[in-house]
């Protein structure tokens, strides 16, 4: 999977006109737009789809909201900031390529195509995954830790590329996804266990499934302990019969499985 990092004027303007105000001048210059040019304002809200589908040869249909931002004294200032910001993600993605590139092929163990980042201002707070080749990304580089926009990112990603499940069994995609993204890629990101890392909500589903998801990344029985013991999660081992075939599954397979089993699978009888 080939990933483009570019900044778009048309995705950057129009995150700009539709995100939150990311300064005083911002705010005023929308509130300005918003006043003179009302309906050709609302008019352009659905460009985002055809922006990120085709980028190279979108042509809005009315230019006059877009000229007039390019126009403002202060744009030239921002499209700076996020050409920076740009090399800045760019640098960290380069050079965990081969960690993220084991996320996809051999943790998610499903097919991304060639994906284009929008890269706009990190003020404006926002990872977005619009479509299956897009993703749009502005959010802070935290300095303590680096690794986490990276996270964000191929999560958001990853649940962009899985399919929809009923409300009930979203809870088993969400927990499934996290051991993927922010427990397994994570680790091996940081070089140190993130297990212990996620929603709070999801800790105990994600203990219950851990053993399953062990086997599904094809860690034989007999390394379990150390697994065990690096990640600080204990089960009875041998109250599980190793699933073979588990470590052939792509993610959503593995999450197919788990729903299908989930009364085996969560416990809760035996704490009781």
């Amino acid at each position: 999977m080939n990933t483009n990092f570019i900044v778009n004027d048309y995705a950057l303007i129009w995150n700009l006109l539709f995100g939150a105000s990311i300064s005083e001048t911002i705010y005023k210059l929308k509130q300005k737009i918003w006043d003179n040019y009302r309906n050709e304002y609302n008019a352009i809200f659905k460009d985002k789809e055809l922006i990120m589908k085709d980028y190279k040869n979108f042509i809005p249909n009315n230019d006059i909201i877009y000229n007039i931002v390019m126009e403002n004294r202060d744009y030239e200032k921002l499209r700076k900031q996020a050409e920076k910001y740009r090399l800045e993600i760019m640098k960290l993605w380069d050079k965990n390529k081969k960690e993220t590139d084991y996320l996809i092929k051999d943790i998610l163990r499903k097919e991304r195509e060639d994906y284009t980042i929008f890269v706009v201002n990190k003020e404006l707070n926002i990872i977005d995954c619009p479509n299956e080749k897009t993703c749009v990304v502005g959010m802070d580089i935290d300095k303590k830790e680096p690794l986490k926009i990276l996270l964000d990112m191929n999560l958001a990603m990853a649940k962009y590329h899985t399919k929809r499940y009923k409300d009930e069994y979203e809870c088993f995609k969400k927990a499934i996804l996290e051991l993927a993204v922010l427990n397994e890629y994570a680790t091996r990101l940081s070089g140190r266990s993130c297990y212990q890392s996620g929603s709070p909500s999801l800790l105990s589903l994600k203990r219950w499934l851990y053993p399953y998801w062990l086997m599904y990344l094809g860690v034989e029985k007999e390394e379990f302990f150390s697994y065990m013991m690096r990640d600080k999660i204990v089960f009875e081992v041998d109250k599980y019969a190793y699933e073979k075939e588990l470590k052939k599954m792509n993610i959503e397979e593995f999450i197919d499985f788990c729903i299908r089993n989930k009364r085996y699978i969560v416990r809760e009888k035996e704490v009781k």
